[in-house]
């Protein structure tokens, strides 16, 4: 189809408010938009400032076009160090209810216009958009942030564990206990209630990646008989050009790695919405020193409720007396907002330790580097387990079987060590270089993503020829 046949098609993108989700559709925002149809970003006020800063190369697009929606105003109580799960972010969470109004007053208009509007939203915002089964021109599509092999699992045990499935990693599989908060639960069960109502599923992950579960997936007992599904990942780029920028520009964290050897850092990042205790810290700050391996640890607090502190700054967090000079010129602390995905696709960096959210894990096995996983809450520890059980990119850090222990500084010394400095941490980084060479063909012309993602434009597209001819 032409670029005016394809125009007729509009697509909104409605995002869950956690960081990670609003940057996965994002980064799907932009190559659907490159099919010459029109996107329309819609969010919250405050993450939708914190996602345009975040994500430079998106604001000024002219085929994305942003819609900043006013939610009540909330409390922002601290983050809570005892509870691994961002339960300071629930408030924030339960703001989006509010968005189901002026979501549908937006996709109604669209509809005026535009022969299908096809909304993609976020399983978690399955309620804000469940107006759109009285539209008769517009469609929802349920996308899946997080890994297939987590997705799988938790459909084939509510669907009473439809047929035999490989009995050594079932018996070995993380359990679901306590990964989330009761008010969290909640909020996804007021979601589930409208899954339903999507004729299709998008899922941030690729079959070069994750093929087995993928099909696992498609199989009726799973998915139904009419309901399709399209493995669109990963949504993140997966080649980053080098080049070394004029240090005004280039961000220090890559400056430095510029001085490095090859495969010689440990990125340490978890996420943003996590928060240690002062032990935790004290305990990892030790263990990286002591494993005598270079790094780069973003320290710096969880994303707010508000999103108001989300590229600031952090004087909170407190290293042990002495560590920032005694791991001087090893070890680089970045206290703001680092740029990941460039860091990850550095040539000097050649491990990760990582929370294991699935955005984190997408980036990591695209740019072919193995991890060092510690999981906190909710899908990540089966992100984790496959990481180092299925696709053995990856050694523990913490156990979920300990997930109420303190991370020693010897966890966190021998860890660095194997993944870094051994004979096994060089396998799986041979490993990862493969898996993450898969990947990046599977973008390429003719590759599984590419495939995927146009036979989804032709989905959408579908019939918008005949339909206006007809209309003439």
């Amino acid at each position: 189809m032409t670029g005016g046949d394809q125009s007729r098609v509009v697509v909104v993108m409605v995002p869950f408010v956690a960081h990670g989700h609003l940057n996965q559709l994002l980064h799907l925002s932009g190559f659907i938009s490159t099919y010459d149809i029109p996107v329309h970003f819609v969010s919250t006020a405050a993450h939708l400032r914190q996602a345009r800063a975040r994500h430079h190369s998106f604001s000024d697009s002219n085929r994305i076009h942003f819609h900043a929606f006013p939610t009540p105003p909330f409390t922002t109580p601290p983050p809570n160090s005892s509870i691994p799960f961002p339960s300071h972010l629930q408030s924030s969470f339960d703001s989006t209810l509010h968005l189901r109004r002026p979501v549908a007053d937006l996709i109604i208009s669209l509809s005026q216009t535009a022969t299908r509007v096809a909304v993609i939203h976020d399983s978690l915002m399955s309620y804000v958009v469940q107006d759109v089964k009285s539209i008769p021109n517009a469609e929802t599509y349920n996308f899946r942030p997080l890994s297939a092999f987590y997705t799988f699992w938790d459909f084939w045990e509510k669907a009473g564990r439809p047929f035999p499935v490989d009995r050594n990693l079932l018996n070995r599989l993380p359990s679901q206990s306590e990964t989330a908060t009761p008010e969290f639960k909640k909020f996804t069960k007021l979601q589930q209630a409208h899954m339903n109502l999507a004729v299709g599923e998008l899922f941030d992950s690729s079959r070069a990646i994750e093929g087995e579960f993928i099909e696992y997936l498609e199989r009726e007992e799973i998915s139904g008989k009419k309901k399709k599904i399209w493995a669109i990942g990963p949504v993140n780029p997966v080649q980053i050009p080098y080049a070394v920028t004029p240090s005004e520009t280039r961000h220090r964290c890559l400056q430095w790695l510029d001085n490095q050897p090859v495969n010689s850092v440990i990125y340490v990042s978890f996420g943003t919405t996590t928060t240690f205790s002062d032990d935790q810290i004290r305990e990892l700050a030790i263990g990286l020193e002591k494993s005598e391996h270079k790094f780069i640890w973003v320290v710096r607090a969880a994303d707010m409720a508000d999103a108001g502190n989300s590229c600031g700054g952090d004087t909170m967090v407190r290293l042990p007396d002495g560590f920032e000079e005694r791991v001087n010129g090893r070890g680089l602390i970045e206290r703001r907002w680092a740029p990941q995905l460039e860091i990850l696709g550095h040539f000097a960096t050649g491990g990760f330790m990582s929370h294991c959210g699935w955005n984190s894990s997408m980036e990591s096995i695209s740019m072919g580097v193995p991890m060092a996983t510690w999981p906190m809450h909710s899908d990540q520890p089966r992100n984790a387990f496959l990481i180092t059980d299925v696709l053995g990119i990856g050694v523990v850090v913490k156990d979920w079987e300990q997930r109420k222990e303190l991370v020693t500084t010897v966890a966190v010394e021998e860890a660095v060590k194997r993944l870094m400095g051994s004979e096994e941490g060089k396998e799986m980084r041979r490993r990862a270089t493969r898996l993450g060479d898969d990947v990046k063909r599977s973008v390429t012309e003719g590759g599984v993503r590419c495939l995927e993602l146009d036979s989804f434009i032709s989905h959408i597209t579908r019939h918008t020829q005949t339909l206006h001819i007809s209309a003439e």
